[in-house]
This record gives C-alpha cells, structure tokens and sequence, in this order.
C-alpha cells in the first residue's frame, strides 16, 4: 500500500538545501513506493510545529507526519512537548526499540532520546531525533517495516482503517 508521508524537520539553522535528515527520509520513503505529501522546515517553536503538524493531521491527503529534531534536552528543544497534546493514542513500543537500538550505537547517550510515536485523528506521527544516524535507524530498523503492509505478524498498515474510524464521544443529556 502506497501511504502519502509529510515530512518536517524542526530546527533553527536548517534549509531544504542542507537538510541531510530530511533528504535521507524523502528518499528513503520513495524508494519504499510511499508518495511525499508534503516537506518543510519549522523553527524550534512549540506552537509553530504544533500548528504544521496539526494541519496535517487534519489533511485528507496525509496518511503519516514524520518529525526530526527538536527532541533534545536543552534550549528550545521541544518536539515532543509540540506533539503530545495532539496524539490520541500513543505508541509506547516505538521510543522503546529506538532507545533500544540506539543503545547498539551510542550507548547511554541513548536515554537522552525523547523520541516517540502516536496516532492522531487515523494519521501516524512519528517524532525523531534530528541526526542523520537517528533518522537512518529509525527509518531502516522500525518505520520502514511498520510502514510495510507485508509484515508479519503485524503491520501499522493493516490497522489505518480502524484508526480513522471516529471516536466514540460520550453521549450528551
């Protein structure tokens, strides 16, 4: 299944044209058969980057937001504080076999990761570190695989028509 992905990389510095993370993720997610709904970059502002990736959550032609940086430790780092409020439902799983798999790589550095994942209104949002190794890891060992509707025994894929089914709202008096 052909998924539409937007892309966003949250930094302060970045332009489309040095923006390695992101030119790994555009290619990677082509080169998987996945069409590219929509690329930018947004300053490391919590309300900016919540305001993009709300109106894609909100966009019919947006199956999948992937974030990368801004999930750091220090200054204006604050991704995950961006997204968190919009999520639905939250993929623990996901910022655990990262970390996991970061672990391989750069040892106890990886418990600074505040990567995560989630759904919001049946789109998928997964939020990464800014690293071009970040982005590769996340991208070949996890995302690209769950993005996969051949994997078994379970795949995200399998599940957007259950996630975009309505949430079933308390009845009023």
């Amino acid at each position: 299944m052909t998924l539409r992905i937007a892309l966003l990389t949250v930094s302060d510095r970045r332009t489309i044209a040095d923006d390695d993370s992101g030119h790994c993720l555009e290619q990677r997610l082509g080169a998987a058969g996945h069409l590219l709904a929509e690329r930018a970059i947004c300053p490391d502002d919590r309300y900016r980057v919540r305001a993009v990736v709300s109106g894609w959550i909100a966009a019919p032609n947006v199956d999948v937001v992937i974030t990368s940086g801004g999930t750091g430790l220090t200054g204006r780092d604050g991704t995950p504080e961006a997204i968190t409020p919009l999520l639905d439902k939250s993929i623990d799983g996901f910022g655990e076999l990262f970390r996991m798999l970061s672990f391989e790589t750069i040892g106890t550095s990886s418990l600074q990761s505040r990567c995560l994942a989630g759904v919001a209104n049946g789109t998928i949002v997964f939020v990464l570190p800014g690293s071009l190794d970040a982005v590769e890891t996340a991208w070949d060992r996890l995302i690209k695989l769950q993005l996969d509707s051949t994997t078994k025994p379970c795949n995200l894929v399998q599940l957007l028509p259950r996630l975009r089914e309505p949430v079933d709202q308390p009845a009023t008096s």
